[in-house]
């Protein structure tokens, strides 16, 4: 989903109903079973752009306490009520939380900030972080910025490029990353791009 720039939210709002109807039912174990071993039992998790609450359910499924949020009302008022859990409605710009939360998941959400934001939207993300705690983010692999024919906005990185972002902004111990073939059934979009990093002791 998207925590991101306000001319993308028309489309959340319109199509909520939609977008949790394609999204609700996706497949997400693979990357799961990478996030879980990574966690300590009763992880405070950051679901950062939480779509359709899909994840959000699952991580309290399994014994974990969850901080869901999204820019969307539509899409929050839609995750509050299948999670059972009130879903926040903020956007990446306006975090403030500090050293908060165990992990942050983004799946899929941080590839619609606008690039010029995304130094200041990560910094805001780790500084959320625990010393040593885990963040997940995806991204379309590539490079460059583009508007799909929906109207979104979307941004592109290698791991080698987002790998030289995250080091200028510092704050990481380690990186990892992996592609996936996820979102290739979407005629839009390129594979994605898998990232796993720890936000360093501090």
């Amino acid at each position: 989903m998207n925590p991101s720039s306000v001319r993308q939210g028309n489309y959340y709002e319109d199509y909520a109903d939609e977008y949790f109807k394609f999204t609700v039912g996706l497949d997400m174990s693979s990357v799961y079973d990478r996030f879980f071993n990574e966690l300590i039992p009763g992880a405070h998790i950051a679901d950062a752009g939480c779509g359709s609450g899909r994840d959000t359910k699952e991580f309290l499924r399994r014994g974990y306490r969850v901080t869901a949020f999204d820019s969307s009302p539509e899409m929050a008022r839609i995750a509050s009520a299948y999670t059972s859990q009130e879903c926040l409605v903020l956007r990446f710009q306006e975090i403030q939380f500090q050293r908060e939360f165990d992990a942050i998941w983004a799946c899929a959400s941080l590839l619609h900030v606008p690039k010029a934001e995304m130094s200041d939207v990560l910094r805001r993300l780790l500084a959320a972080l625990r010393p040593n705690g885990v963040m997940y983010a995806s991204f379309i692999e590539g490079e460059g910025e583009r508007t799909g024919a929906d109207g979104r906005l979307y941004n592109s990185y290698t791991a080698a490029s987002l790998a030289d972002l995250l080091g200028t902004i510092g704050m990481i111990s380690e990186i990892s990353s992996w592609k996936s073939d996820e979102t290739s059934r979407q005629t839009d979009r390129a594979p994605g791009l898998n990232f796993l990093f720890r936000a360093s002791a501090r």
